[in-house]
């Protein structure tokens, strides 16, 4: 096996201007893969682009609301017109707004549903099409351990990500003849931007360690790694299923 066996494949990350996403654009890159980087925060992209030069690799920035069904038609377009295929394909974008159910607007809930559910669902039909016929793929959709569990004031968030399980589990048989790997990843919780708050607030760190047995919060880079695992010939017979990286949450 060569010592890159994903040297330039093409990968498509969404949600890819920091976070989780940044890190898997890192480790990916770092195995010589491609990267187009999908957000809409420029400049946080052009940010990531950098470092995933820096690991050896280069990322196109493609600007556009994964929400917006015209805006996917033409951010795919501009993508295989910039590489011309896609190997892999990594369903990261989400949001979480935090409230209890009656305090929802139904706006505030398609727009969680729309960014964490609808948007692999958008992805997936621009770029599976362009990924058949090659006797590899990969799609990873970031899914959550409250796929599995919950917390109180996440209705809307829960709902999502236990719909993109299910998603993950019925693409994953559809695409098998093709030997197009779907899986998942559930992180628990991870020291990233969006967690911040909860990181700061006393409270609510003490809430979430309790719950860690290993008792520290995840890192990004560990994330990455297990993404370009996936993506990796040896894990060829993974599929249909969710890697929970949760520090233990789950197991108990």
């Amino acid at each position: 096996m060569s010592q890159q066996p994903l040297a330039n494949k093409v990968a498509v990350i969404t949600g890819g201007s920091r976070g989780l996403g940044r890190a898997m654009a890192i480790s990916l890159a770092a195995k010589g893969v491609q990267i187009a980087l999908v957000a809409r925060d420029v400049a946080a992209m052009e940010e990531t682009a950098r470092l995933v030069a820096e690991a050896g690799s280069t990322a196109h920035c493609f600007a556009a609301d994964v929400t917006d069904e015209t805006q996917v038609a033409a951010m795919a377009e501009a993508i295989l017109l910039a590489f011309g295929t896609v190997d892999i394909l990594v369903n990261n974008a989400g949001i979480n707004i935090r409230k209890n159910v009656h305090e929802f607007t139904l706006a505030e809930w398609n727009a969680v549903i729309g960014t964490n559910l609808s948007s692999a669902f958008l992805l997936c039909r621009a770029f599976v099409p362009h990924m058949k016929g090659k006797g590899y793929g990969r799609i990873i959709n970031m899914t959550s351990i409250m796929s599995h569990v919950s917390l109180g004031g996440r209705t809307a968030y829960s709902s999502s990500k236990a719909a993109l399980l299910g998603f993950t589990k019925s693409l994953a048989l559809e695409l098998a003849s093709e030997a197009i790997t779907v899986n998942g990843i559930s992180p628990g919780p991870f020291a990233t931007e969006m967690n911040v708050p909860l990181m700061n607030n006393p409270e609510t760190n003490a809430m979430f360690m309790s719950k860690i047995p290993l008792g520290r919060w995840g890192k990004v880079e560990e994330i990455g790694e297990l993404c370009a695992y996936l993506c990796s010939p040896d894990a060829g017979f993974i599929t249909g299923t969710d890697i929970l990286i949760d520090g233990g949450w789950c197991a108990q």
